[in-house]
């Protein structure tokens, strides 16, 4: 059975689901879906048509569905999903989506977002990702699986941001960061490859030699950029993430985080 605090206000309409607790003062709309196995530790508040995967906790002071921060929005039946296994810390927030961005903001599965982290409306948000304190997404986001973006980092509103990449703390970022990209700065720029996290995906030696190799010809080698690009494309066949990294390149609408250094 599910354990809810007298003092938590839970509407009509609310689905909660088995072995959850919700703690005190927390305050549950009639559009919101509760997974499994959940924990809201106390003055939580989830609304709007929002559901939250099994096995998730929540802080103190988060607040889940409220409406976009888009003056555009007119109290549309938007929606928020969040995955499974998710931490959400105090005073995070995360928005629902708004109609023309497709209407659906959504978060996967195993994220940990610190206090006062943002995702905001329509933004898709990837798989074991690691919000550090204050780290912001703006609306229309796309982050990939396993990003890690450090502490009081903001993301401008249509930013696509690879998997496996690492922004480093008190970034502003405006471009769209290859995946395996590390980038840092007050004005973040591309640093290199973030290795740590290539690891982790127990990539060998020699993988790790091809892709930074390919990295040093694409960003540092001689010419343009654009012309580096086209000379790198015949390079996907070599490695799997070779591939993935000109396919995001490819896919792009935005200008792309760049080596402070490049052309």
């Amino acid at each position: 059975m599910s354990k809810i605090d007298p003092t938590a206000r839970i509407a009509d309409g609310a689905v909660i689901g088995e072995g959850t607790e919700i703690g005190p003062y927390c305050i549950i709309g009639p559009n919101v879906v509760i997974g499994a196995n959940c924990r809201l530790i106390g003055h939580v508040t989830v609304i709007g048509h929002t559901s939250l995967g099994d096995g998730c906790v929540i802080s103190p002071f988060v607040v889940l569905g409220g409406a976009p921060q888009d003056l555009s929005y007119k109290g549309e039946p938007t929606r928020l999903e969040i995955g499974s296994g998710c931490t959400i810390r105090e005073g995070a927030t995360m928005n629902v989506g708004t109609i023309k961005g497709g209407g659906l903001t959504r978060v996967g599965n195993g994220g940990y977002f610190m206090n006062n982290s943002h995702v905001g409306h329509d933004c898709m948000v990837g798989n074991d990702v690691i919000f550090a304190t204050s780290a912001t997404l703006g609306g229309h986001c796309e982050i990939g699986d396993a990003v890690y973006i450090g502490g009081l980092s903001a993301v401008h509103q249509f930013t696509r941001i690879g998997p496996y990449v690492m922004v480093g703390g008190v970034c502003g970022v405006r471009d769209d960061i290859i995946p395996f990209g590390l980038v840092n700065g007050q004005y973040a720029v591309l640093e290199g490859l973030n290795l740590i996290g290539m690891k982790r995906r127990k990539f060998t030696k020699q993988r790790l030699a091809t892709v930074r190799g390919f990295y040093q010809k694409l960003f540092h080698g001689p010419g343009t950029f654009a012309e580096r690009l086209e000379a790198s494309r015949p390079l996907a066949s070599e490695d799997p993430a070779i591939a993935e990294i000109l396919d995001f390149i490819g896919k792009g609408k935005r200008p792309l985080c760049l080596p402070a250094i490049a052309k």
